[in-house]
């Protein structure tokens, strides 16, 4: 979008009405209102420039002008009490502090170029190294350097892109948004948003399910011709938007809009009852977290423990690795934060490509997608691992039930090396804390060969990444613009894969949870239970939702549906057998 990288029609679903687009399902929920485009022009740079010495010295100045805006904007948010949106500004004050940004600048400057010319160069180069990340974590943050390399070329050129007023009700429209957008939005006034990039995994979408705001990405190119000020519903839980409507077909829609409003009353009074099946199966409903506050936040809307420590927050924003005592402390801290006995899962460190960390450096690679990533990385750097393992280890009496999972396991080599680490560290510190150790499930290999890893002695329970199996298994990039769309995870080969690892682990006696984005996805719930998922790990704001759906059926049904879903050809098949029942 605007100066980095061209925008590409994606190739996503498309209706043949003139008054429906289709997209994907980004964030649950109905909004009514109207159209604002948001769009973010191209700033025309010169691309030479004659005194390297004065180019450099106003790059200089218009970073140090960003850094002021940047810790205004952080402050103001950290008044308004908003930690999570505050602390994206913060990371953009690093990016703007990094090095290896600042040097490709500086390199592109010696050439030559002027001072615009080079640092988009910088901005473009080093944004499309981490895109390449398959780190949701990281990969979020190629959006936030392409969103802060912008905001320094407008002080850099003095050209700006004009923030429109929103009015009341408004449904934003973009190609895409930067993190600055979703941060800043009024949720007094934005109902809902539309980008024609990206999917449901992308970084737009996970903002608008932390927001709960109704959201669809991917959506068909024209969306961007609707013109400001006219009327649309879009639907996040269907992914489309619709064009004009009638006064009656929008009465219904605000029918529908009491309705869900009433359900999601009815779910979250009910939010701290377990999930059970109406013929007594329980499922238990976790929350993927990123930090402490999350953990916090995850107890007050029910949250029966955490499926997914996404534990890089303890390693990112900071010059040297953190020691094992800080991470003990942060470890037993999330643990504090939850009640006695839940479980809590913690992902090792998973970083990889081209020097996400700057004390953990990486080679750059060609395809990082299929290279040194997760628990590849802990291998070939151990102390790195070692120490997080005795960190892990130290906080096991902290309260909670204490599990470790290790991310991108691939072969049973990779998980005995990784198991080895870690007894060794358990047996030489002593520690007599009870901590269970798994896979994260996200190599397709790891599925189809379930029943050899279940096998594994000590091997206690697989936890599914879907974002990244789904990639992996359509060999599918979720951040490329053409296919995102596609990405999705109720594809029945990757369902398949998910009932393979559920059938092996429990003639086993294991469990299996699911930690991607499929388990906060109303639709897919039914048939996650009925392929035989122990426990679903969802974004917070979607736990009273899952209960909810969990409490809707019996395990018959879902073991029904579960069925039917393997055998269908596509993912519109499988949605088709759940319907909307959701109204």
């Amino acid at each position: 979008s605007g100066d980095f990288g061209q925008p590409v029609e994606a190739a996503g679903p498309r209706s043949g009405d003139p008054n429906l687009l289709l997209g994907v399902a980004a964030s649950p929920g109905l909004g009514i209102g109207t159209v604002v485009q948001i769009r973010h022009d191209d700033i025309a740079v010169e691309e030479f420039a004659e005194d390297h010495h004065k180019e450099q010295r106003k790059l200089n100045s218009a970073i140090d002008r960003a850094l002021l805006d940047l810790s205004a904007l952080q402050r103001r948010l950290e008044q308004d009490a908003d930690a999570e949106k505050a602390a994206i500004f913060g990371a953009h004050q690093e990016i703007l502090a990094d090095p290896d940004l600042l040097d490709l600048a500086k390199s592109a400057i010696d050439k030559g170029k002027s001072a615009p010319f080079a640092w988009r160069g910088a901005v473009d180069t080093y944004a499309q190294r981490l895109a390449g990340l398959s780190n949701e974590v990281l990969a979020g943050r190629a959006a936030d350097v392409r969103d802060v390399g912008h905001r320094v070329l407008e002080e850099l050129t003095g050209q700006r892109s004009q923030r429109p007023e929103l009015p009341q009700d408004c449904i934003l429209i973009a190609e895409d948004l930067t993190p600055s957008d979703t941060a800043q939005l009024d949720r007094s006034k934005v109902v809902g948003f539309a980008t024609t990039n990206g999917g449901a995994s992308s970084h737009v979408a996970i903002i608008a399910r932390s927001l709960d705001i109704p959201a669809v990405a991917g959506i068909e190119g024209r969306a961007l011709a609707i013109p400001d000020g006219a009327q649309v519903v879009l639907d996040g839980t269907a992914g489309s938007l619709r064009t004009n409507m009638s006064e009656s077909e929008i009465e219904q829609i605000r029918d529908r809009q009491r309705r869900q409003a009433e359900r999601k009353a009815a779910d979250d009074a009910r939010k701290d009852e377990p999930a059970v099946t109406t013929d007594g199966h329980r499922v238990a409903v976790v929350a993927n977290i990123g930090g402490i506050d999350d953990a916090r936040e995850a107890m007050t809307k029910g949250a029966e423990g955490v499926g997914l420590l996404r534990s890089e927050f303890v390693f990112l924003s900071r010059a040297s690795a953190p020691s094992e005592t800080e991470q003990a402390q942060v470890y037993a801290e999330c643990a504090r934060a939850l009640h006695p006995g839940q479980p809590l899962v913690i992902r090792t460190l998973d970083v990889g490509g081209d020097k996400p960390l700057p004390y953990l450096p990486l080679p750059a690679e060609e395809n990082p997608f299929l290279g040194m990533r997760g628990v590849r990385v802990g291998l070939e750097r151990p102390e790195v691992l070692r120490t997080q393992c005795r960190a892990i280890l130290a906080a096991a009496d902290a309260g909670a039930k204490l599990h470790v999972m290790f991310p991108m396991i691939a072969t049973l080599d990779d998980w005995r090396a990784a198991k080895a680490i870690f007894d060794e560290e358990r047996a030489r510190t002593g520690a007599a804390g009870e901590v269970s150790v798994g896979i994260m499930m996200e190599v397709p290999s790891v599925a189809v060969m379930a029943r050899q890893f279940a096998a594994e002695e000590g091997c206690d329970f697989f936890s599914v990444g879907t974002n990244d199996l789904t990639s992996y298994a359509l060999a599918m990039d979720r951040g490329h613009p053409k296919l995102a769309a596609q990405v999705d995870p109720c594809n029945p080969a990757v369902l398949t894969l998910i009932k393979n690892a559920a059938d092996a682990l429990h003639e086993h006696g294991k469990w299996l949870g699911v930690c991607g984005g499929i388990a906060s996805d109303p639709q897919a719930v039914p048939i996650l239970v009925g392929l035989g998922v122990d426990e679903l790990s969802c974004s917070i704001p979607a736990i009273p939702t899952v209960k909810a759906r969990v409490r809707a059926y019996s395990l018959q049904d879902c073991r029904d549906l579960a069925d039917r879903a393997v055998r269908c050809g596509t993912p519109a098949e499988v949605r088709a057998l759940v319907g909307d029942d959701n109204d």
